[in-house]
């Protein structure tokens, strides 16, 4: 990876679209240390001072804005509406025929589909970002702190508005910006910039395990920390990398004077087939009835089940739905998204079909069943990685923000592959002489 890297400056083209990316990163680094207006700023500080490792409900969306969210910048939501309106246009495109057929209608039918993720991500926007101002404005953003209340002196309804173009105004600087990455950096624009607001935290996180820790004063759980934080990295290497490759023969034809076909390439079929989505999605679902419970009036039965069982990361409860709402959502998000019936027929219809298999329906069967097999190891992995923030929480006594959990790692290892790979690609087209021998 260093030497890509190394490689990559001493390209002049190259160069230049890193420094470029690097001008951005540090762009948006500096946003999300900009407070809106009608924040009380030293309000905030006292709070995140004293929320620091217990940040609840609002940990994974901190984690996604770099830790902006809780110091309520101007880049307070970061990227997660655009993930959320991305995620949300993949999964319409399954049930929605027009959307499918735009899919299918190749570059141009991308550009409106991309078109239609930015107008979904600025509605998300302004739903989050008033939600967030509403959170803020009744204390419950910072449960325990004595001045919360106070975060938002103003509570005007032209206040309130202000702060929320703000907020929304930020998330779509952030997806240009993402975007201006991809046309005019090294690419992977939105991905990048997730993997800079998730490692952001990184630094403060294994401060406070030191500063906690007890243990030749607290250096021996900074070093276990890094040691399971670099064998996770390990791990999460190997299965990404790890794929079940699909023998496909295609048939050799004649059309006019010239034969086309006659070659061997196989289907690349993933282990961790559905990536981070599993999770992201996973956390979300048991993040809402701690929520509805948050704001829920007075005292019930429901509620104080809630609290006791969902809202505590090491409850035996929390952690077995944690894990089989993984499983669940990587067959769900798998199935969606891959669609074995189609390639079979795209594969027949170029005279395409893999060996011992007849094509048409057998072949779609017989991916399914492979589908099916190598996504149970995957989906294990998947929520097994996730639950090393509790592992954490009850080893070290660590927060759920654990530096090196489940999310984090995941998403930093495969963006940091993919940037790699592309990096790779193009100092290839740049030093590639096939042609020319």
């Amino acid at each position: 990876m260093l030497t890509a890297f190394a490689r990559a400056f001493r390209t002049p083209d190259l160069r230049k679209k890193l420094l470029f990316t690097l001008g951005i990163i540090v762009v948006y680094r500096v946003g999300t240390h900009i407070p809106i207006p009608g924040v009380n700023y030293k309000a905030v500080q006292e709070c995140v001072r004293e929320a620091s490792g217990n940040q609840g409900l609002f940990g994974l969306v901190n984690m996604f804005s770099g830790g902006a969210l809780l110091q309520i910048t101007i880049f307070a939501l970061g990227i997660m509406p655009y993930i959320t309106a991305s995620i949300i246009l993949q999964l319409l495109t399954v049930v929605i025929p027009r959307l499918e057929a735009l899919k299918k209608e190749g570059q141009a039918g991308t550009a409106k589909i991309t078109q239609y993720t930015r107008y979904l991500t600025v509605a998300l926007a302004i739903l989050q970002g008033t939600g967030l101002v509403a959170t803020a404005r009744s204390g419950a953003l910072f449960n325990g702190c004595q001045v919360a209340g106070s975060i938002v002196p103003n509570q005007s309804i032209f206040s309130t508005i202000t702060m929320v173009v703000c907020m929304t105004a930020g998330t779509c600087v952030v997806m240009w910006l993402g975007e201006l990455i991809t046309d005019r950096g090294i690419g992977n624009g939105m991905s990048i910039l997730m993997f800079i607001s998730i490692a952001a935290t990184f630094p403060s996180a294994l401060w406070a395990i030191k500063k906690q820790g007890t243990l030749a004063g607290g250096w021996i759980e900074f070093g276990t920390v890094i040691l399971v934080g670099l064998v996770m990295v390990g791990l999460v290497v190997f299965v990404e990398q790890a794929q079940r490759r699909i023998p496909v023969q295609y048939a050799k034809r004649m059309i006019g004077r010239r034969s086309y076909g006659g070659t061997s390439t196989y289907i690349p079929l993933k282990v961790n087939q559905a990536g981070v989505i599993p999770v992201i999605f996973a956390s979300s679902l048991l993040y809402i009835p701690a929520l509805v419970a948050q704001f829920a009036g007075g005292k019930s039965g429901w509620k104080d089940w809630v609290t006791n069982n969902l809202t505590k990361g090491d409850h035996p409860i929390y952690i077995i739905s944690y894990f089989l709402l993984i499983v669940f959502f990587a067959f769900f998000y798998v199935a969606i998204s891959f669609n074995p019936e189609e390639v079979a027929d795209n594969m027949k219809k170029y005279g395409g079909f893999i060996p011992g298999i007849r094509a048409g329906r057998p072949t779609a069967e017989y991916l399914s069943y492979v589908l099916n097999r190598i996504t149970w190891p995957g989906s294990l992995y998947l929520g097994l990685i996730a639950l090393v923030p509790t592992m954490a929480l009850v080893g070290f006594g660590a927060s759920q923000n654990f530096p090196f959990g489940g999310t984090s790692i995941l998403i930093i290892v495969g963006v940091g592959l993919e940037t790699v790979k592309q990096i790779e690609s193009q100092l290839q087209q740049r030093n590639y002489e096939g042609f020319l021998r």
